[in-house]
């Protein structure tokens, strides 16, 4: 194969490449737009169900007595175990309750454990609008929980942690009332937040 012949294919290759680059991208924001709605909108469902439920959102979750099972709300066949808030980055965002690569890409998912029985751990997609910017909260920051029957759980936001991406077990250890998790872009490592119930 002469030089000429060798630089158009090369060329045409750089050009595929590129072209499947920029698809590769655009449907990823197109994902991210898209969960984001999905999200927001269920946000809203739920914000306005929620206190129709005849319960306290004030009551302190010291106060509370744990239910024996999981209660849900279900909002467009999807069933959700609450509303997670995070003021320092300005997210409302429901939980399903069950987690699966699908429902990841529209809401976190209740990975494991309960508020009840104080050891939920949540996952979320890495987008911006969800778990993209966990790395970014502090020590002492709120997060809040609002269960399916209303109630509110606050807790402190303990330490931030990052782990390598096949470490379930790491992320899964210690005794913590409350932990999220998200994975890196390209999914080599995890960001884990710890949080602790606010007495």
């Amino acid at each position: 194969m002469n030089r000429k012949r060798r630089g158009t294919l090369l060329l045409c290759l750089s050009g595929v490449l590129l072209c499947a680059a920029l698809i590769l991208t655009g449907y990823n924001l197109l994902s991210e737009r898209n969960a984001d709605r999905s999200a927001s909108r269920t946000a809203k469902q739920l914000e306005a169900i929620l206190p129709e439920r005849g319960t306290d959102a004030s009551v302190s979750a010291s106060s509370q007595s744990p239910a024996t099972t999981l209660q849900t709300v279900q909002i467009d066949g999807k069933h959700y175990i609450g509303l997670l808030t995070i003021p320092a980055l300005n997210l409302s965002l429901p939980v399903n309750s069950t987690w699966s690569y699908p429902l990841l890409r529209k809401a976190p998912c209740c990975y494991q454990g309960s508020v009840q029985t104080g050891d939920l751990i949540i996952a979320g997609h890495n987008y911006k609008r969800h778990f993209g910017n966990l790395k970014l909260l502090s020590s002492g920051d709120e997060v809040c929980f609002t269960d399916a029957d209303g109630y509110v759980y606050r807790y402190t936001v303990s330490s931030v942690e990052t782990l390598a991406g096949k470490d379930i077990q790491g992320m899964t250890a210690g005794d913590w009332d409350l932990t999220l998790f998200t994975c890196t872009i390209g999914g080599a490592r995890r960001v884990v937040v710890r949080c602790s119930l606010a007495s």
